[in-house]
């Protein structure tokens, strides 16, 4: 996310924390090495040269020149305008209405509306715990509808069908009036998109928000298009009420300019990010937070909180009660092990929320192969009989080619994987009763008889 932006920005993090003290001279280096990394991010530049105007201000200020640390006050002022330029906080989505409350789902054709639509609605099940209709109103694209009938059915949300012979309108009036008769408290409304702005677009989606009076307008942008998205943005600013954007594609390959100017350019707050293509890959947008993830300081918050949802807590009980009680750890366990690691989001999206002098240290681990190793691993297992991942001891050179061949790999590969689950297993075996108190002294975690951070094994 944003990694040019993030490279550069954590250089001069590191930098500005080494100032002893900060002169005139230093802050003009720092904020001309700012704005270009801002600009080369693809950055508005009216949103830079606010933003490098408040940083001078504040950094030439009695905040940072009377500072005992005056390095780390101007790292804070930097992230805290960072967090100003993009919202400050979080905005939460409006649902005060008398159901179905309307949300109408705004963009260009490629930025990822449809998918996003499905997106909110699991979220607005799963966190709010809602009751949702989606529609199609994109009658140009008969796949359009068929795809929001299948993400609807994944994000476990009702959908309401319609045909390419209809008009927008009378679609969007049908949903309504099943909304209001089936006692759906949402309805999402997914519109038209364009390759590029026009005026029939633009008047198709004013005559639905005047039909449908949506309590929340939301913009979705693809974060991945830069200084378009800007234009964009402002574009149907001046055509709707917006009230809210959706950036996606921040975990794809983006200079990050676009969470940066949207806010600005339109005044409109964001309140979500897409994060992967996952239909779970939505995060309410905290601009604090992200603010933190561009100087490289992570988002440890977030880590844990992805971490917490994939957990399967009631498995992992199961097996703690297990391991507890002697019984043996056997490849289904392991096994379950490897699908939690999936759940969570993959080894990827769990380290771009680290801090990045973590994420340096483990910068020679190749993340798409350790992720491809896991499911490769998966694939071993899934191709042994109940019998053998109850009882791998059972597994001879015999079992062992068929199980390769069921799982397309060399039979080394199935000899690594049986030495990774004994070592697993005699660890497991260590914790059983009092052992694991004796495991962590081995490990260098325990000092005077309290966990100690001096010993613990680091990145």
């Amino acid at each position: 996310m944003a990694s040019a932006l993030t490279e550069k920005l954590t250089r001069l993090v590191k930098e500005m924390r080494g100032q002893a003290r900060i002169t005139e001279s230093n802050v003009q280096d720092m904020l001309r090495e700012v704005r270009m990394a801002l600009l080369e991010a693809d950055v508005a530049l009216p949103v830079v040269r606010d933003f490098i105007a408040r940083v001078k201000e504040k950094a030439l200020g009695q905040e940072v020149l009377g500072s005992l640390k005056p390095g780390q006050a101007l790292v804070g002022i930097v992230n805290q305008e960072l967090s100003a330029t993009m919202g400050d906080g979080v905005a939460d989505i409006n649902l005060a209405a008398q159901p179905p409350a309307v949300i109408l789902m705004a963009g260009l054709q490629g930025a990822g509306k449809t998918t996003t639509t499905a997106k909110l609605a699991k979220h607005l099940i799963e966190k709010r715990k809602k009751k949702v209709l989606t529609v199609s109103g994109d009658v140009y694209r008969p796949a359009a509808i068929e795809q929001l009938k299948t993400v609807s059915k994944q994000a476990g949300a009702e959908w309401f069908p319609s045909t390419p012979d209809q008009k927008p309108r009378d679609i969007a009036l049908a949903a309504l009036d099943y909304a209001r008769k089936h006692y759906f408290d949402v309805l999402l409304v997914d519109t038209a998109g364009r390759l590029a702005i026009d005026e029939l677009l633009m008047q198709e989606i004013k005559d639905l928000h005047a039909v449908l009076n949506p309590v929340e307008t939301l913009f979705v942008v693809d974060a991945m298009q830069g200084q378009d998205a800007v234009n964009t943005a402002k574009a149907f600013k001046e055509a709707l009420p917006l009230t809210g954007i959706v950036l996606t594609k921040l975990d794809g390959d983006s200079r990050g300019g676009a969470a940066l100017s949207v806010r600005a350019i339109t005044g409109a707050p964001i309140k979500f990010a897409g994060v992967s293509e996952k239909i779970d890959g939505l995060e309410v947008f905290d601009a604090q937070r992200h603010a933190g993830r561009i100087l490289g300081m992570g988002d440890i918050v977030a880590l844990v909180e992805q971490v917490t949802a994939g957990v399967d807590m009631e498995a992992a009980q199961k097996l703690a009660a297990k391991v507890k009680s002697g019984d043996g750890f056997d490849l289904n366990d392991f096994l379950a092990q490897l699908q939690q690691m999936k759940q969570m989001g993959g080894l990827s999206s769990l380290m771009d929320k680290l801090p990045a002098q973590l994420t340096a240290k483990a910068g020679q681990v190749d993340m798409d192969k350790a992720e491809r190793d896991i499911r490769r691993k998966e694939g071993i297992i899934c191709s042994m009989t109940a019998q053998e991942r109850r009882r791998p001891e059972l597994i001879k050179a015999t079992r062992k080619k068929r199980i390769a061949m069921g799982a397309g790999v060399q039979v080394q590969e199935v000899n690594r994987l049986l030495g990774e689950f004994e070592q697993m297993q005699g660890m497991m075996k260590k914790m059983k009763g009092g052992g694991l108190m004796k495991l962590m002294k081995k490990m260098g975690g325990m000092k005077g008889g309290l966990p100690g951070m001096g010993g613990m094994p680091r990145f």
